[in-house]
């Protein structure tokens, strides 16, 4: 199943109101979504049969598709169940769920005011997003090609799919150049993210992270924040610039399919896999198996 391709599984996915065979699950070609980016979607875990932060997700994707213009013909409680009954219908205990919704082909151009909005829900079987050996050394990551846009040229807080185009760039010039992946920075040259996860640095005992202000504030990152203060360990959001990753000690990404993942260098900059980094990452994988207060 793992090597298989994602038109061609078994199972059943949840199409417009009801579950169906996996390999039904199709789109037509002129579908808006396809020409113009019309689509918003999450990323969200299911660990021992409970999606974490379900309610979170599902309130994200409906607010992402307004920052679209369109609205969601489901409630959120009505995807929150339909996420569920996806879950129980794979099977699967441990899942990445991917729901997404987007604008349908009844009109073709620039202009979809008439187009029919659908939503979709799968789940899969998917581990450790970086693998294995990244939880233990540390990823590599190179400085990307492309940045983040400013929040007046783009909707920056909808998880929309045009604004993963590129991500799909950095990430490909990453592995092309022998890394794991890429920080990218924003439109002011400050640093942003990874191309599908938040960043945190360590320094002194005390976490620093990117003020996401044209970037998602990732439902993970907000999890981890509380988390950091739960022990006492200061948290500080700002501007990050380039030129300091150099005092940092540690370095690590969050994010639903990342998890907490530990980073042990950024082009010439390296990081040490510490403690602290370990902490959150055990403090994590317990909170979202229930072993944790969500506080």
């Amino acid at each position: 199943m793992a090597g298989a391709s994602f038109d061609d599984r078994d199972g059943f996915i949840w199409l417009d109101g009801a579950l169906i065979p996996w390999r039904d699950a199709n789109v037509h070609m002129l579908t808006h979504a396809m020409h113009y980016a019309s689509a918003v979607f999450e990323g969200q875990r299911a660990y021992n049969g409970t999606v974490y932060a379900l309610s979170e997700h599902c309130e994200r994707l409906i607010r992402s598709g307004r920052l679209l213009g369109f609205e969601i013909p489901w409630s959120r409680e009505q995807i929150e169940d339909a996420c569920r009954a996806t879950l129980a219908a794979s099977g699967l205990k441990d899942a990445y769920m991917r729901p997404i919704a987007w604008r349908g082909s009844e009109q073709m151009g620039v202009a979809a005011q008439q187009s029919k909005v659908h939503l979709g829900i799968a789940c899969w079987e998917w581990g450790a997003y970086f693998g294995e050996d990244a939880l233990a050394k540390g990823l590599r990551l190179e400085i990307a090609p492309w940045r983040r846009p400013a929040p007046y040229t783009a909707p920056t807080q909808s998880k929309a799919a045009g604004l993963y185009m590129i991500c799909t760039l950095s990430k490909h010039h990453a592995a092309d150049n022998g890394y794991d992946d890429a920080m990218m920075l924003d439109w002011r040259g400050q640093v942003a993210e990874a191309t599908g996860a938040n960043i945190f640095f360590v320094k002194d005992g005390a976490l620093h992270t990117p003020t996401p202000d044209c970037f998602l504030d990732g439902i993970t990152r907000r999890s981890v924040i509380r988390l950091a203060q739960a022990r006492g360990i200061g948290v500080i959001e700002r501007a990050i610039w380039p030129e300091e990753l150099d005092g940092f000690e540690q370095c690590f990404l969050t994010g639903s399919a990342a998890e907490v993942t530990p980073v042990g260098s950024i082009g010439p900059w390296t990081f040490a896999v510490g403690e602290l980094t370990l902490q959150l990452m055990r403090d994590y994988a317990a909170l979202v198996r229930g072993q944790l207060p969500n506080s």
